[in-house]
């Protein structure tokens, strides 16, 4: 936020830190009992990520939570199911009219999610070009087209709470920007610190620098999933962590100021590896869910299909629960009326249900709920 200060109370306001990043050591003592068992459950998680003959095909959904959760943090309110409907209704075109802002913004954070993901995989490195390249996406379109994507904030903004009229945090002036930002590159690439004390002091000092005029929540909360695979904690690129982050804002926000004011980063980052330990044992057991759930309906879509497509109807409904016909032909490769009637006999049979009926030269739009209770979970 760029605030009028005289309208906002700043008596509880904290500066950056100037000067005191990184941090030159961590009491390890506080973090050798948090530091074990984060790394017990994310190892565990991880396992079971490589277990997974597609996990890309089963936590696809979870992207999409995942993009509503931390879009929530900040204000933009949405539910999966409206964000999976735009989706499979616009298709590839982010731009359809009609459609609330708020369920925009969700999509095109679920784009950079996938996006970064991608870029990564083909062998970009976290780098400022990939930083501002997500940053440009997420605000490439509605209200965050006019809070220059993909440029470092020129103004000094701040944090704080619009509705109490509170700001409780000044971030890094812009002039002084550029240089953070390098040392922080500079940080993830050549500090010495153990991997996940190096997630969570990246993390909070992306937000306490603030780079953006807008999206630094989003933003910053995608480096975690983007930093644990690029130190090879995780194997894949599935670790979602907002959920944790909501449920626990008021520690979150002022652990973070707390480093700013007080130069904690210890209790900052024993928080942090409780968040990790704790949304590492939810992961796996939503992904746990989400397997167990693909297995028992193998034979289910073989009996209703009748058909040899009947494993490429069912990844595709995994991989994407809200759907069109075009989307199941497109993506399965299935023969039309194949389709067509593999549709109709899931429908007819309660697995999937029909959102919108087709009209004119518009398909049906179905929901596959037994996968979407999990998702909403």
């Amino acid at each position: 936020m760029v605030a009028n200060l005289d309208a906002y109370d700043r008596s509880e306001m904290v500066d950056y830190h100037y000067g005191r990043f990184p941090p030159q050591a961590l009491d390890l003592n506080q973090l050798i009992e948090p530091l074990s068992r984060a790394q017990d459950a994310i190892s565990r998680y991880d396992q079971m990520l490589l277990s997974l003959p597609n996990s890309e095909l089963l936590l696809a959904p979870l992207r999409q939570n995942e993009a509503v959760i931390s879009s929530r943090m900040e204000g933009t309110i949405s539910t999966v199911d409206e964000v999976m409907i735009y989706e499979a209704e616009s298709e590839d075109n982010l731009h359809a009219h009609g459609t609330r802002d708020d369920v925009v913004e969700v999509a095109l954070f679920s784009a950079v999610l996938r996006r970064s993901h991608d870029a990564m995989i083909n062998g970009d490195p976290i780098n400022e070009t990939l930083i501002k390249n997500a940053h440009r996406i997420l605000l490439s379109f509605g209200r965050g087209a006019r809070k220059s994507p993909g440029e470092y904030k020129t103004e000094q903004n701040y944090v704080g709470d619009d509705r109490r009229k509170v700001i409780y945090f000044k971030p890094i002036n812009p002039l002084d920007l550029r240089p953070a930002m390098r040392a922080l590159i500079d940080f993830i690439n050549d500090s010495q610190f153990l991997h996940l004390f190096k997630v969570a002091i990246a993390h909070v000092e992306f937000e306490a620098l603030h780079p953006f005029n807008d999206g630094n929540g989003r933003i910053g909360r995608l480096l975690i999933t983007l930093l644990l695979w690029k130190f090879r904690l995780i194997h894949k690129p599935y670790f979602y962590i907002s959920a944790f982050f909501e449920e626990h804002k008021e520690d979150y926000i002022e652990l973070m100021r707390s480093v700013s004011r007080d130069d904690d980063w210890t209790k900052w980052t024993a928080f942090f590896l409780q968040a990790i330990a704790e949304q590492a044992e939810s992961n796996l057991i939503t992904a746990q869910k989400i397997t167990a759930l693909y297995d028992e309906m193998k034979e289910k879509f073989r009996e209703l299909s009748g058909s040899k497509w009947h494993i490429a109807a069912q990844d595709s409904i995994f991989a994407q629960p809200v759907f069109k016909n075009s989307h199941l032909i497109k993506r399965s490769g299935i023969p039309k009326h194949v389709a067509i009637r593999i549709t109709r006999l899931l429908h007819e049979n309660g697995l999937l249900q029909e959102l919108r009926p087709a009209s004119g030269r518009r398909g049906a739009l179905y929901r596959f709920e037994p996968l979407m209770e999990i998702v909403r979970a």
